[in-house]
């Protein structure tokens, strides 16, 4: 019996290390399958595969200026030529010394730009001029939504966000789409219930029925 023990215990030993290094093959194939899935061509790793946060809202500075909007004018160093005013119905702001100036389609930028020259003269050598929009004309939710009407624009708005304004979508709302007048256009245009469909100053957003 014990002439049978070396051979036995060398069995086993072989046995053990046979086992161990199947085990570490299957372990490295699984690391080699893991890593693979995690890069095939075409799809960003896992690392990176959270969303993007959404940074192409349009800037206050970017937004065009219509009729209905307010804003602040201030001329450094002439306080008779700074003030509030609002945009009329045609498209123009009437302001002290540089009469009547059509800023509609205009950013507030470009409306710095232009004041200043119309302010450029012999009264004013070097004007400075700085343009802040206090409130953009509202935007409008319509169809079905729990709360239709009128609502003050703010900057950073999407379909889903005016939605939420709104009340959210009754029961019977569409969840996939809605449909945009957008501020100087007569027709509206089918959009998808996205983050990525902003809402503009005078829009006119209608959520649809859905069909069942």
């Amino acid at each position: 019996m014990l002439a049978l023990k070396g051979p036995i215990d060398a069995r086993h030993w072989r046995t053990g290390l046979l086992h161990r290094f199947c085990v570490a093959v299957a372990l490295i194939a699984l690391s080699a399958l893991t890593t693979a899935c995690d890069v095939v061509p075409g799809m960003a790793p896992k690392a990176a595969m959270s969303f993007a946060a959404n940074t192409d809202a349009p800037q206050s500075s970017e937004i065009k200026l219509e009729a209905g909007d307010k804003i602040r004018v201030t001329v450094f160093g002439e306080d008779k030529l700074s003030g509030d005013f609002q945009v009329n119905t045609a498209g123009y702001l009437s302001m002290p010394l540089a009469g009547s100036v059509k800023v509609s389609g205009m950013t507030g930028p470009e409306l710095e730009r232009a004041l200043e020259q119309k302010f450029k003269g012999p009264y004013l050598r070097n004007p400075r001029v700085t343009v802040e929009v206090l409130t953009f004309r509202p935007f409008y939710m319509l169809g079905e939504v729990k709360s239709p009407g009128e609502f003050p624009f703010r900057t950073g708005l999407n379909v889903l966000s005016a939605m939420a304004i709104a009340g959210g979508g009754t029961y019977r709302a569409s969840t996939s789409k809605v449909y945009i007048q957008r501020s100087g256009s007569a027709a509206m245009q089918e959009y998808a219930q996205s983050p990525d469909v902003k809402i503009m100053p005078g829009d006119l957003v209608r959520v649809p029925e859905r069909y069942f």
